[in-house]
């Protein structure tokens, strides 16, 4: 891209990878407009504020985007404490938003509805690359624009699409019709979304560490509410990687959430059933019955899905995208992060030239840049947008010139619901966790972000 034009770079989401594309940008003299979905910045986040990160802080913050802040007298945290998701936000993401230079290019309540290039869609060749990109948004009134851009950075995440709780990455039959019966990710079961579980027969669907932590909070809810009772549902023939080494686990603290899990589904606390592909959800008057393909069923009032995540493409329908096909992540970047060969650790490093697509200045970074691979990080987030900040700017130098250092860990997930970067599950009075992600290490350890969100993309419970 020419930065002397005139236009500006559109950047599609202010989670904490989309804000520092923002900040990196800035400092690279280009002028980004950023479209949140959301009332405010790290939307997203919000929903499940109540999650603790397994990483400490010095790993959750964006070098430019700290540059920025810094500036503006801000207090840098902690560096070793680990951060509630409720922590990112309000002393980080709102923060950054707030920066005057940051502010005066975000506009909240702005969801795009799709990209394209200016008077052509994808069919088109003849002076496309020379053409802008036109992004629809609906804004917050209700009033649907076109904006023009020189190049768009799509940072959207995945948030907002889970894989289906169905088998072979189709909805379950039955399972659209009962959404009043299906909870969203990561709810807060004793706090917030108390009310909604409190004296219920619950079903969890799902076998990575969101599970498992999801399962750990209802039975601390059902110790209140007695009326409280939990059903486990598995597509494996056991949860033997779901309890991990226990007490021989190279990771104690992981280790010691699934000794913990392990204890509740022995004690009767929690009720597991393994080899449970969903096959149908029938909604029933008082509740909802879920048909395994082998002709178990299973009742419950309601269930939690944990089954992880996947991109929404159909904004970029009209882009020319090149695109693994198993993994659904840049065609170059889908073998390295391929869960069936890496784990959060063995990824190497990677910025723009990685990210590229045949659509000329248009890139998908973040977690959404993984596409169904649960081995995203936080971190090699931060630096996709500094390479790809570069790469705009005409420093192809520094756009090739990736840096990361990640432990090997050799032991990521790629359960659904699971992601590098999973969510704690904390002890009641005390500040340390119970459980960690797949991809922390003694030292260093490497960025938190809980896999509802963000995370974990694999189908299959």
């Amino acid at each position: 891209m020419d930065p002397v034009k005139n236009l500006p770079v559109a950047v599609i989401g202010a989670g904490p990878v989309g804000l520092a594309t923002a900040a990196h940008l800035l400092e690279r003299g280009l002028e980004p407009v950023i479209f949140e979905a959301g009332p405010t910045a790290g939307a997203a986040v919000e929903e499940w504020r109540h999650i603790r990160l397994f990483s400490p802080w010095r790993f959750n913050l964006d070098a430019a985007a700290v540059r920025l802040l810094e500036a503006t007298g801000w207090e840098t945290p902690r560096l070793t404490a680990l951060p509630y998701g409720g922590d990112l936000i309000d002393n980080y993401l709102a923060p950054l938003a707030a920066v005057p230079a940051m502010a005066s290019r975000l506009q909240t309540g702005a969801r795009v509805l799709a990209v394209t290039r200016q008077g052509m869609d994808k069919t088109h060749s003849r002076n496309r690359d020379a053409t802008p990109f036109i992004v629809r948004v609906e804004h917050a009134d209700g009033e649907i624009r076109d904006h023009t851009a020189a190049a768009v950075i799509d940072a959207s995440g995945t948030w907002s699409t889970s894989n289906p709780l169905g088998t072979s990455g189709l909805p379950a039959i039955g399972e659209n019709a009962g959404g009043g019966r299906i909870s969203s990710p990561l709810p807060d079961v004793t706090g917030r979304d108390r009310a909604a579980f409190a004296g219920r027969r619950v079903l969890v669907v799902g076998a990575g560490h969101s599970a498992a932590n999801t399962l750990i909070n209802l039975a601390d809810l059902a110790k209140e509410e007695p009326g409280t009772s939990i059903l486990w549902a598995v597509r494996g023939a056991s949860a033997e990687k779901v309890y991990g080494g226990g007490d021989a686990d190279g990771l104690p603290a992981r280790g010691q959430l699934g000794s913990r899990l392990r204890r509740f589904v022995g004690a009767g606390r929690i009720e597991l059933h393994t080899a449970f592909g969903i096959s149908s959800l029938k909604t029933l008057d008082s509740g909802i019955s879920v048909e395994a393909a082998d002709g178990r069923t299973l009742e419950a009032d309601i269930i939690i899905p944990c089954t992880g995540f996947r991109p929404d493409l159909d904004i970029l329908r009209e882009l020319r995208l090149d695109l693994d096909p198993a993994v659904e992540a840049p065609s170059q970047l889908g073998p390295l992060i391929d869960p069936e060969f890496h784990s959060c650790g063995t990824v190497e490093p990677h910025g723009a030239k990685l990210l590229a697509h045949p659509e000329k200045d248009f890139y998908i970074v973040g977690m959404k840049s993984y596409g169904r691979a649960p081995t995203f990080l936080l971190a090699t987030g931060y630096e996709q947008v500094r390479s790809v900040a570069a790469a705009l700017a005409g420093d192809q130098a520094a756009a090739d010139a990736v840096h990361l250092e990640l432990p090997e860990t050799g032991v990521c997930s790629t359960d659904a619901g699971t992601s590098c970067d999973v969510p704690v599950a904390v002890t009641a009075g005390t500040d340390s966790p119970a459980g960690d992600g797949c991809c922390a290490a003694p030292e260093p350890v490497l960025i938190g972000f809980p896999t509802g969100l963000a995370h974990g993309r694999s189908g299959g419970a």
